[in-house]
C-alpha cells in the first residue's frame, strides 16, 4: 500500500478558526465553569485565574519539579513547548496540556484534602442523572422486542451519536439533520464491523471510551449486547486514568453509569446487571493506560498498549477525540483513504465518531462533493454528522 504523504498538523493560530476559537474562547470559558463547579479554596482560585493569564496571554510553561508525571510530559514533548504561544504548537498538544494544567491548578495530583477530585464530576453527575436519561432508559424496554440484530445495528447508532441519539433508538442510519443536502452519516462501514464480530464469534472487543455520562451509558449497553450475543468473548473497556477534555469518562464514571443503569428497572435493569456480572467475572476489563490522556497520535502508542489492541478481535475508537488521535491531527484532504491514516494501527480498528472538529479522511468523492455543494462547512465541527469506519 503507497504510503500518504503527510497533511499539515493542525494549529490553532489563525482567527476565526474553529481550533483558534477553542484555545481563544473555549477555554477561558472551562475554567470558569470549574470554578464556580466546587467550593474551592483562596489557593486554587489564584492558580485558576494564572491559568486563566497563561492560555490567553501568556506562553506554556512547564509542570513544576515536583510534579508526578512531569517525566512522562517530558517525554511526550513538554520542553519542546514550553515558552512557545499556545496558538502555535499542535492543537492536539496544546489542548491536551490545557487540561493537565487545569488538574494542577485545582489540586488534583495533590499532595492534600484535594487530591483525586474530579473537577468536572457535577456536571458529569448532572448529566446522568437527568430526566433525559430516564427516557432514554425506558425506551430500552420497547428495544427489547426485537430480533437481536435489529437491537444490536440500534445500540450501534445510539453508540455512534452518543446523547444525540434518542435512545427509542432510530434504526435509520441518517442519524443527524435529514433536510441537509448530504447524509448526517458520512460514512458508514458498519457491515464491515459485524464481519468481524459476528453472533457466537468469540473473541476480545477492545473499546476506547470517550465521553461519561449519557455517552458513555449507549457505550455500556452495546458492550452488553456483545457479550450476552457472543459477538465477543470478552471485552476491554480503555477510560481515561484522570479527568480530562471536560468529559471524558474514568473508571469511576464506568462505575456511576452501572449503578444508574441497575438502579433504573426493566431492561437497563437487566443490561446493568450484565455488565456488574461480566465485570465479577473478568469478561469485562476496566483499562486506564497513561497514554489516553497524551497529547500524542495513537501511531505513537507504546509497546504495552499496542500488544493489547493487536490482540484484540477489533479495536473500537469512540469520539472525535480519538479519532483525531487515530488518523492523526492533521488537514487531510477528506478523501484521504483511511486505510492509509490507519496503517500503523497493530490490528482491525474502527472509528464511531460524531464531527466535532476539522479532521476527516476516508470520505468517497460524491460524499464529499455533497458536504461542499451543501455550502455549510461547518458539517465538520457542528455534531451534525457523523461516520463508521473500518480498517480490518
Amino acid at each position: 500500500m503507497p504510503e500518504t504523504p503527510p497533511a499539515p498538523v493542525i494549529l490553532g493560530n489563525e482567527p476565526g478558526s474553529f481550533p483558534h476559537g477553542v484555545l481563544a474562547e473555549r477555554h477561558p470559558a472551562i475554567i470558569a465553569q470549574v470554578r464556580e463547579a466546587l467550593p474551592w479554596e483562596p489557593a486554587q482560585h489564584r492558580a485558576l485565574d494564572a491559568l486563566l493569564e497563561s492560555c490567553t496571554e501568556g506562553v506554556i510553561e512547564p509542570l513544576p519539579a515536583d510534579a508526578p508525571d512531569r517525566e512522562r510530559w517530558t517525554g511526550w514533548g513538554m520542553d519542546t513547548y514550553a515558552g512557545r504561544s499556545w496558538f502555535d504548537v499542535p492543537w492536539l498538544w496544546s489542548e491536551s496540556y490545557f487540561y493537565r494544567l487545569l488538574l494542577q491548578a485545582v489540586g488534583y495530583f495533590g499532595p492534600g484534602a484535594w487530591q483525586g477530585i474530579d473537577p468536572f464530576r457535577p456536571a458529569k453527575l448532572a448529566e446522568l442523572d437527568s430526566p433525559e436519561t430516564d427516557e432514554e432508559l425506558a425506551a430500552l424496554d420497547d428495544l427489547a422486542g426485537l430480533p437481536a440484530g435489529e437491537q444490536a445495528r440500534a445500540l450501534l447508532h445510539g453508540s455512534l451519536w452518543g446523547n444525540r441519539a434518542d435512545l427509542g433508538f432510530r434504526l435509520s442510519a441518517t442519524g443527524g439533520d435529514t433536510r441537509a443536502a448530504a447524509p448526517g452519516l458520512v460514512a458508514d462501514d458498519s457491515e464491515a464491523l459485524w464481519s468481524l464480530l459476528p453472533p457466537s464469534g468469540g473473541g476480545t472487543l477492545c473499546l476506547v471510551a470517550d465521553n461519561a455520562g449519557r455517552e458513555l451509558v449507549p457505550d455500556l449497553l452495546l458492550v452488553a449486547h456483545l457479550l450476552a450475543h457472543g459477538h465477543a468473548e470478552r471485552a476491554v473497556l480503555q477510560v481515561k486514568p484522570h479527568p480530562y477534555y471536560v468529559s471524558d469518562a474514568t473508571t469511576a464514571d464506568v462505575v456511576d453509569a452501572v449503578r444508574r443503569l441497575t438502579g433504573a428497572g426493566g431492561a437497563a435493569a437487566a443490561h446493568g446487571r450484565r455488565l456488574w456480572d461480566a465485570l465479577a467475572q473478568g469478561r469485562l476489563t476496566v483499562r486506564a493506560h497513561p497514554f489516553f490522556c497524551a497529547p500524542l497520535p495513537y501511531a505513537d502508542m507504546p509497546g504495552d498498549l499496542r500488544a493489547e489492541c493487536a490482540a484484540a478481535t477489533v479495536t473500537v475508537v469512540k469520539g472525535d477525540l480519538n479519532y483525531r488521535r487515530l488518523v492523526g491531527d492533521r488537514w487531510w484532504p477528506p478523501v484521504t483513504p483511511f486505510a492509509e491514516v490507519t496503517a500503523h494501527f497493530p490490528g482491525p480498528v474502527a472509528a464511531l465518531r460524531t464531527l466535532k472538529s476539522d479532521v476527516v479522511a476516508g470520505l468517497d468523492a460524491e460524499t464529499e462533493a455533497a458536504l461542499t455543494a451543501a455550502g455549510d462547512q461547518r458539517w465538520r465541527t457542528s455534531g451534525t454528522h457523523a461516520l463508521i469506519q473500518v480498517r480490518t
